[in-house]
């Protein structure tokens, strides 16, 4: 079963070979995709990189995350699988998976055909309060910025 890796923080200049190059030292079988802007062609700053195994995809982790590519500090970690009915190519058909302190960039798209210019937010469908809880992932800094305001109003 092959495993499916975001790396972020790409530079915006970069070519698809030039980051099969970085990884092709690791592993002769490793497929890259770098996710360009379908106006501009440029790299939109992340993409993706395909290993055959769970024990490869630790294994690049390790060596890679951090690596500096054209002063650009890579983050890679493990992607969440597809979600159904998007196009291939589409940049929100993966989003990165919520073990990282920071969230993936991701693009979400209406079914109205708005261009992907609008940006609506997600809806709850719960009536339950405690449904909603804040992203695992921003959990500490939102509990910072709840201290913070704390202290304000506490001397004001």
């Amino acid at each position: 079963m092959s495993i499916r890796l975001y790396v972020g923080n790409l530079p915006r200049e970069l070519e698809r070979q030039e980051l099969e190059a970085v990884f092709a030292e690791f592993d002769d079988s490793v497929s890259t995709k770098v996710i360009t802007d379908r106006k501009t062609g440029k790299c939109r700053g992340f993409g993706f990189v395909t290993v055959k195994n769970d024990e490869q995809a630790d294994q690049l982790i390790e060596k890679f995350n951090g690596f500096v590519l054209k002063d650009s500090a890579l983050k890679i970690e493990k992607a969440l699988p597809r979600s159904k009915g998007k196009e291939e190519g589409d940049a929100s058909e993966v989003e990165a998976s919520s073990s990282s302190n920071a969230p993936a960039p991701t693009s979400k798209r209406g079914k109205g055909g708005g261009g992907g210019k609008s940006k609506r937010p997600a809806a709850v469908s719960s009536s339950e309060p405690e449904a909603v809880q804040p992203d695992p992932r921003w959990a500490q800094e939102l509990e910072k910025l709840k201290q913070l305001l704390a202290t304000q109003t506490a001397s004001s």
